[in-house]
């Protein structure tokens, strides 16, 4: 069942439950697939699919599950160590803020990922992404901000963008230096602005490293005036934004990230019904991370009701990263969202393909099986969608195909 990559041959893929991931649209029991150079040109019923003679190669799905390749939206992939003694911290009653405090969180990962060239951060980094692939994902998105000096967050965009040459998987970048004060700027927030974030925003720029500029808007992080001086040198940068905000208290973040028309506001714990109007006004998809919900022992969920309320897309990510949500199962994510935030099927899987395609602003490349898109796709050997969510440690993926080319 191999596929050998011909960049110029015509593909197709027949006999299979077809879900589009096109709104509205259910699953399409005989459906058919044809791409040509990577991309669709037919997603459909077998009975109005083009004839497949001249086709140079036909795959028979026997009666599989087709969905678009899963998009993480949300990952801190590439960085340095682990931090398995705050598992053990948390375990034993400290929260995210006490363990800030006691020089662990964002800092310890910062002072190991100081450490490593960029060859090390990509052989770090590989194993993480090998679990995400495993799991049908043909996009993901990862950010810098365990750096937190110019040539290190710099050497963090490198890495992520050359395990793109070692794998085959689109790879998105955030600039995410606006994490954290680092040790060395304590008490001089306004100095690590203005000397390493603002320039090394500018270098990576320059170097063409960063797709999107992202930051941390939270009590023991920045402000939402301080991001916006952030957002602005954004914005004279012709980049979009996107923001974590509202993850453990009330910060502003949201009606930041809505107000320059992010493309994302994502974790939302604390997430007021302003909030979700904010978002459905501009546009901006919050994203869900139950894995960090999970891992610091969360109490208050997002509101998915008011998210619902104003028509605001939801996405789903894994928020891969070593200390609040070392997870890499989009899969156990899905699950995570529908039981502990109540979300349904249908939202867990828009949120994993379509919405998270939006909050890349990528929906007009992937995030759907229609013509004109990439061929990205997840073949399961499984019954129903449903089976994607409800199963706990459970991969069924049978294949997964990026552009085209089965992997």
């Amino acid at each position: 069942m191999t596929d050998f990559f011909n960049p110029t041959s015509t593909k197709a893929w027949k006999d299979c439950r077809l879900l589009t991931g096109v709104a509205g649209q259910n699953v399409i029991p005989d459906g058919v697939i044809v791409a040509q150079n990577g991309r669709i040109t037919y997603a459909g019923s077998a009975d109005d699919a083009p004839a497949l003679d001249g086709v140079a190669e036909v795959f028979d799905l026997d009666g599989c599950l087709v969905t678009p390749g899963l998009i993480d939206c949300h990952t801190h992939t590439v960085h340095g160590g682990h931090r398995a003694r705050e598992f053990e911290m948390r375990l034993d009653g400290a929260n995210y803020v006490e363990i800030a405090q006691a020089g662990g969180g964002i800092m310890s990962t910062v002072r190991a990922t100081r450490e490593l060239s960029v060859d090390q951060l990509i052989a770090q980094a590989l194993p993480r992404l090998d679990a995400l692939l495993a799991e049908g994902i043909t996009t993901v998105e990862i950010k810098s901000g365990y750096g937190l000096t110019i040539e290190t967050e710099l050497d963090m965009l490198r890495a992520a963008r050359r395990l793109a040459t070692h794998r085959d998987v689109r790879i998105v970048t955030s600039f995410l230096a606006a994490h954290a004060v680092p040790e060395e700027f304590c008490g001089r927030k306004q100095d690590y602005l203005a000397d390493v974030v603002l320039p090394a925003l500018d270098q990576a720029h320059a170097e063409g490293l960063v797709d999107a500029v992202d930051g941390f808007c939270e009590g023991i992080a920045f402000t939402a005036d301080e991001m916006a001086q952030v957002f602005d040198r954004a914005a004279a940068l012709g980049l979009p934004v996107k923001l974590h905000a509202e993850q453990l208290s009330q910060s502003g973040g949201t009606k930041l990230a809505a107000s320059r028309g992010a493309l994302s506001a994502d974790h939302l714990e604390y997430i007021e019904d302003a909030d979700a109007a904010a978002l459905a006004a501009s546009g901006s998809v919050a994203v869900m991370l139950p894995g960090a919900f999970y891992a610091i022992r969360e109490t208050r969920k997002p509101d998915i009701d008011a998210l619902r309320r104003h028509g605001v897309a939801m996405a789903i990510a894994t928020d891969c990263n070593p200390g609040t949500s070392p997870l890499t199962s989009l899969l156990l994510g899905m699950n995570m969202a529908a039981t502990l935030f109540g979300m349904t099927v249908s939202e867990c899987l828009a949120a994993v393909t379509l919405n998270a395609a939006k909050a890349l602003g990528l929906e007009a490349e992937t995030g759907t099986i229609e013509a004109g898109k990439s061929a990205d796709l997840a073949v399961w050997n499984c019954e129903t969608p449903a089976e994607l969510v409800y199963r706990m440690g459970f991969n069924p993926l049978e294949r997964r195909i990026f552009k085209g080319k089965t992997l």
